[in-house]
């Protein structure tokens, strides 16, 4: 028998309890019976994402939301910033193509985060630039950008809106999203919020909701002005994923018990643990700046490849993590340590790549020592 462990960053594992919820017999989502799951999901949105403003949900994973962000608030000509620094930076280039909106690409060395003086000079030089798209925690270099800063600069300006793809960032950081100023804030059901794939969810403020009415790109299921006006009547505009939405209350319900600063020093605890026992183990971490609480890409040592090393985690010892992407394949695995994670899945990701280390000849550092640093980041020595 070999027990599976699921610390991939996306999707991540799904409390029990949230299983369970998503069990009930199904509901028909136009049914009074589907109302207390709406004001509760409502509800615990707003208190997750830090605003007043309407969440709006829609079946679909973290990409059908940057879709909507630019789709909802663009026309084909309008141009803006796109910071890539990434997989997933790269996408936000795809995605303006597709739609006939001009990037103007701000290129970050993968595991950097990005220079906030290039946009905001971008910005100074052309006042027609109507977005600045950036992710919060690029996934695939585990790299934090700067959103705080950004926000700054985008706030003083009436018709530049900031788009954040927080989609392995939210629930796992601070990200205030009325507080800051951010204007569009987007995540995804798989990742911090402990669910199945299957949902995104955009909130919009006042700024970019003002950029939605004149903006022409084409869009029909993910119109996010057709899905407000239904949320605000508690309904939805198209058939809701309704178990998803069972499961997201109970998830909701779980992460307000224990509270918002509570889950930021989790997560802040656990992604301290990681990088130190992958340097206690003799090994780097792949961000340079601002490393992501969300998950940690771990170097390869030399002479060694990490999809090998990530493959043998999963086949030797159940443990899925994620190996690298693109221009990282074969140099970097990546370890999650967000959503449904506590000490012992970090102490059983370290303790796994000693062991598949070593037994690929490594002689960096004996066994153990990694897990040792590890812990002592969780008790506090």
């Amino acid at each position: 028998m070999k027990k599976q462990y699921l610390l991939a960053p996306g999707p991540t594992p799904v409390p029990p309890e949230v299983l369970l919820a998503m069990s009930a017999p199904m509901i028909h989502h136009r049914s009074p019976d589907f109302i207390p799951v709406i004001q509760k999901v409502r509800t615990g949105l707003k208190w997750l994402f830090q605003t007043s403003q309407e969440v709006l949900t829609v079946a679909g994973s973290g990409t059908a939301g940057m879709e909507a962000s630019i789709s909802n608030f663009m026309s084909p000509g309008d141009k803006i910033i796109a910071v890539n620094g990434g997989k997933f930076g790269e996408r936000w280039l795809k995605i303006a193509k597709a739609f006939g909106v001009n990037a103007i690409e701000v290129p970050v060395t993968w595991g950097d985060s990005v220079d906030v003086a290039k946009v905001e000079d971008l910005l100074k030089k052309d006042p027609s630039i109507k977005g600045v798209y950036v992710q919060a925690s690029e996934t695939s270099t585990g790299v934090w950008h700067d959103i705080k800063s950004l926000a700054q600069i985008t706030s003083r300006l009436s018709g530049t809106i900031l788009v954040v793809d927080a989609i392995t960032a939210l629930g796992v950081v601070d990200i205030p999203m009325d507080a800051w100023g951010i204007d569009v804030l987007i995540t995804g059901s798989q990742k911090a919020l402990m669910l199945p794939p299957g949902l995104a969810f955009i909130a919009v403020s006042e700024k970019a909701w003002t950029l939605n009415q004149s903006a022409k790109c084409a869009r029909f299921y993910l119109d996010l002005k057709r899905e407000k006006d239904n949320i605000l009547k508690d309904s939805n505009a198209w058939t809701p994923a309704v178990s998803l939405w069972i499961g997201l209350g109970k998830a909701l319900e779980m992460m307000q018990k224990e509270g918002l600063e509570n889950i930021f020093a989790r997560h802040r605890m656990l992604a301290q643990a990681t990088r130190e026992g992958i340097k206690g183990f003799g090994l780097s971490i792949f961000a340079r700046q601002s490393p992501s609480d969300a998950l940690t890409a771990v170097v390869a040592p030399e002479g060694f490849d990490g999809e090998l090393i990530y493959k043998n985690l999963r086949n030797q010892y159940g443990i899925t993590a994620a190996g690298g992407q693109d221009q990282l394949k074969g140099k970097v695995f990546r370890i999650s340590h967000m959503g449904y994670a506590d000490v012992f899945d970090i102490i059983t990701a370290i303790s796994g790549v000693e062991m598949v280390l070593a037994r690929m000849g490594y002689k960096g550092a004996p066994l153990g020592s990694g897990v040792a640093r590890a812990q002592a980041v969780m008790i506090g020595q």
